[in-house]
């Protein structure tokens, strides 16, 4: 399964300016503070919108072959980069220094969530 690490658009932002302010040339890499997979991230959006999922599998194969098709539209909804892509893990790695080499502590996709569903 395909594991993602969403991060908070305003902690990259920050951290890229931290990032910029620093004289040695390093390479970071920002993630949240949780992994999730495709699945578990939309129960848990859908759970706390309070909406009941139905998700139905799709293999890979067949989300290519839908953006095969997909690609001949002029603006095409979904591409076969967009699903290779969705095959590749999207996690830092332990090795590399992140957030909190920048003194940021990375928000929770949980918590930026809530404040979305307060202001709609």
């Amino acid at each position: 399964m395909t594991r993602l690490q969403p991060a908070y658009v305003e902690d990259v932002a920050e951290a890229i300016v931290r990032a910029l302010q620093q004289t040695d040339h390093v390479t970071f890499e920002c993630g949240g503070p949780r992994l999730y997979t495709y699945e578990e991230l939309l129960k848990m959006i859908t759970r706390k919108a309070g909406l009941k999922p139905i998700l139905i599998p799709v293999p890979f194969v067949a989300w290519q072959a839908l953006a095969w098709t997909a690609e001949m539209m002029p603006n095409p909804p979904i591409t076969r980069n967009q699903v290779e892509l969705m095959q590749v893990d999207t996690v830092t790695s332990p090795e590399m220094p992140g957030f909190g080499d920048l003194g940021i502590s990375p928000r929770a996709v949980e918590e930026t969530l809530q404040e979305i569903l307060r202001l709609h």
